[in-house]
């Protein structure tokens, strides 16, 4: 063995001493000067073009080392650099266009969004979201009009979103009494004395356990029953796997690496374990169905799986929906309502904790109008424009899902006078949009009172706030996702006064964001109630 080692030190120092030969120089000179002027005859070529600008790419990876940990901001600092509307990146070998202005993204959504209604493909997406029989991936076609229209008009319409008003304000009640006993009599006169809560915590639970009850018809947030601990156990996997990724999406040949790093292995058994969560979930409702259980008498208590079967068994569509697509269908409403919700319920009380006169003036507003009412109720959000106003500028500075999901061009088009090629992945950067100071004054600072006089809002008419996307695959999920924000929100800022731990200053607060589809709080939110 250590002849062979002596061996191969040998031959390696043969080698460099080759290399470095005055003759191998020469040739290494010569390599060098032919890279140098490939690199500007093709950067001369990409000008002269009708392609969008670009950085400059390396081999094999392309742009992918300067995405950094946090993508949109390394994307924002790019596109400030070498394209402020569009930006032409290379994700290994997908092209990518990165769209970073209003009059950008108005051009595609208005003359174009045919043209962009297609998805992209990914290898966990497929794996984990029925190959792509899911709302949100589906490829643009009949049957991903056919589910898109089962949402709109029998699970998200506002008939639908009305009918689960009762589980908000029961979940947002529970909350409620669950900081109230952290603010006991004998403490809440002093919030040194008040113990901290973990509101990232609470938001998680609370919008976990709405989901599941509207989708679901119960809660699955007990760690200590069975199915609840196999439920939370899921959704952290979920979570975790959706930050992850996949080399083979960007590197075909490099595919083979997640079979070796067991990146695969852990799609495989996670899919298979959600399946046979979610076939338990519909195997209950139709044995409850079965049983005379299944509500027909009553609409308003038919969670989304009785809507499902419902819609299956009549075949309401004219074309069969089958158990497949119910299941695609319930992943989605989990994975799209709990996160997004959550995150923006941290991110807004983020934002007050650190803008004491803004919590001030949204306390006074709810206050005002909610008087000594114990709740707040959904009909009192009808006349809070300040509370409104906060949602917005949430939304602005902190879209839960900063780059939106990625759509793909499926023709070539010309956008702004670039020249897009078909298949080309397309990336919108809501969060670059909501900054943009062409569009908002000082657009670092949280002042709602921006949208108080402002027909801006947030339901994808206005392309400089659109933190649920625009045209034909916006989010349909939109008011399901806001009532229950403003319901929160307004309750938590009636009923208490808050404060940082500890005596921390508003500037203390760590804003530090983690990596991943949705952009939460780095650490989570901690703070202390006090009884008003």
């Amino acid at each position: 063995m250590v002849n062979l080692l002596q061996m191969l030190e040998l031959k390696l120092n043969e080698t460099f001493s080759v290399l470095l030969q005055p003759f191998s120089l020469r040739y290494l000179l010569l390599l060098a000067i032919f890279l140098i002027l490939f690199y500007r005859w093709s950067s001369s070529y990409t000008k002269s073009s009708s392609v969008p600008p670009s950085p400059p790419k390396l081999p094999v990876i392309g742009n992918l080392h300067q995405l950094g940990l946090l993508p949109h901001h390394s994307l924002q600092t790019l596109a400030q650099r070498y394209g402020p509307d569009l930006m032409l990146l290379h994700f290994g070998s997908r092209p990518v266009l990165i769209v970073s202005s209003t009059e950008a993204v108005s051009e595609i959504f208005k003359n174009h969004d045919l043209t962009f209604s297609d998805k992209p493909k990914y290898i966990f997406v497929e794996k984990l979201m029925y190959n792509y029989k899911d709302i949100l991936t589906a490829p643009y076609g009949d049957y991903w009009r056919q589910v898109r229209s089962l949402c709109v008009l029998n699970l998200l319409s506002n008939k639908r979103v009305r009918s689960f008003r009762a589980v908000r304000q029961e979940e947002t009640k529970l909350m409620m009494s669950n900081i109230e006993q952290s603010c006991s009599t004998e403490t809440c006169s002093s919030s040194s004395s008040s113990s901290v809560l973990n509101l990232s915590e609470m938001f998680m639970k609370l919008t976990n356990d709405v989901i599941c009850r509207v989708a679901m018809g119960r809660k699955y947030s007990d760690r200590e029953e069975g199915r609840g601990r196999m439920f939370m156990e899921l959704s952290t996997e979920l979570s975790d796997l959706f930050t992850k990724v996949n080399i083979g999406d960007y590197i075909p040949w490099l595919a083979w690496f997640t079979r070796v790093n067991g990146l695969d292995a852990k799609l495989d058994d996670l899919a298979k374990r959600m399946d046979a969560f979610i076939d338990m979930v519909i195997q209950e409702h139709m044995d409850k169905s079965n049983n005379g259980n299944d509500g027909d008498d009553n609409e308003d208590k038919k969670d989304l799986v009785d809507v499902l079967l419902s819609v299956q068994k009549e075949n309401a569509l004219g074309s069969p929906i089958d158990r497949v697509s119910v299941k695609a269908i319930i992943l989605d409403i989990f994975v799209g309502g709990t996160d997004t919700t959550s995150t923006a319920l941290e991110w807004v009380m983020s934002e007050l904790l650190r803008n004491p006169g803004v919590m001030k003036k949204l306390q006074n507003e709810v206050r005002g109008i909610v008087g000594n009412k114990k709740n707040v109720t959904e009909e009192d959000l009808v006349g809070m424009p300040y509370l409104k106003a906060v949602t917005k500028e949430n939304f602005r500075l902190h879209p839960p899902a900063p780059l939106l999901l990625p759509r793909m061009c499926n023709k070539d088009v010309k956008i702004k006078g670039y020249d897009i090629k078909a298949n080309t992945q397309v990336m919108i950067n809501a969060w670059a949009l909501g900054r943009d100071p062409k569009s908002y004054t000082n657009p670092e600072q949280f002042k709602p009172e921006r949208f108080l006089n402002s027909t801006i809002d947030y339901k994808g008419n206005n392309f400089e706030l659109m933190p649920f996307g625009t045209g034909r695959r916006g989010c349909p999920g939109i008011q399901f996702a806001t009532v229950l924000e403003e319901l929160v929100l307004a309750n938590i800022v009636h009923k208490f006064d808050w404060a940082l731990p500890h005596g921390a200053k508003e500037d203390d607060l760590d804003m530090t964001e983690t990596a991943g589809t949705t952009a939460c709080r780095k650490y989570p939110l901690k703070a202390i109630a006090t009884l008003f």
